[in-house]
């Protein structure tokens, strides 16, 4: 696992990474602004039907200014701690699209005598790429109360989302190599490396700057840890 970390850490300055960069970056930064732009209309409307209520109830101006402003306050933090903790899932939607290049320059530098991986059909990319968003999406919103409970927020939080990605990046390395079938059972029988490997990238996510470098690490970091398991399981073929 170290040397998996080592390697991938090493490669971030490649310019094939840059240009991947680039672009999932500019992708990911353009669905968090339609979701902030659709939380903000929302927002709208939330306080809108509030300061309608009050007045309907005859309260008095100055509550009313002050449990709307408290309303407007909480929605507000709601959508900053909503964009933070689905942040990767945003992203690892946008992944699909470049992990090839990423993975085919890490295989040039420290796997070359690898044949050319399987072709990824499109639908198969933006199936896989929306499904798995989706249940990381979901996931997430449905134990968000227990991300507002202090202590127990941070291990619910890391738990979830290292499995999490390190399910979805493991079995979208795999994919290039391996029946999906067998990339699952793969995963499983390692299932201990992969949620570690999910948690490093999870804990990375977290941190402001290094979180937008973080898929790309994420796919290097994976096709360092499949071939490393691979490679050691019986009967494999370096397909």
């Amino acid at each position: 696992m170290l040397g998996a970390l080592s390697k991938s850490v090493s490669q971030i300055g490649d310019p094939a990474f840059r240009g991947v960069l680039k672009r999932a970056v500019g992708l990911a930064l353009l669905v968090l602004v339609l979701v902030w732009a659709g939380a903000w209309f929302a927002l709208d409307l939330a306080g809108a039907w509030l300061d309608d209520w009050l007045a309907g109830q005859g309260a008095a101006t100055s509550w009313a200014t002050a449990l709307s402003w408290l309303f407007d306050a909480a929605l507000f933090g709601a959508i900053l701690l909503g964009s933070l903790l689905l942040f990767p899932a945003i992203v690892t939607l946008a992944m699909p699209f470049f992990l090839e290049e990423i993975a085919e320059a890490v295989e040039r530098r420290h796997y070359p005598g690898l044949p050319a991986a399987r072709a990824q059909p499109l639908g198969e990319i933006v199936r896989d790429g929306i499904s798995m968003a989706a249940v990381a999406v979901f996931l997430n919103l449905l134990v968000l109360p227990l991300y507002l409970i202090p202590v127990i927020n941070i291990p619910v939080f890391y738990g979830l989302n290292g499995y999490l990605l390190g399910r979805e990046y493991f079995e979208l390395v795999a994919v290039r190599r391996l029946k999906s079938s067998d990339a699952r059972q793969l995963r499983r029988r390692h299932r201990g490396r992969a949620f570690l490997a999910g948690a490093i990238i999870a804990v990375l996510f977290t941190i402001p700057l290094v979180n937008l470098v973080t898929p790309i690490f994420a796919t290097a970091f994976l096709v360092h840890v499949f071939e490393t398991l691979r490679r050691g399981a019986p009967g494999s073929s370096m397909a």
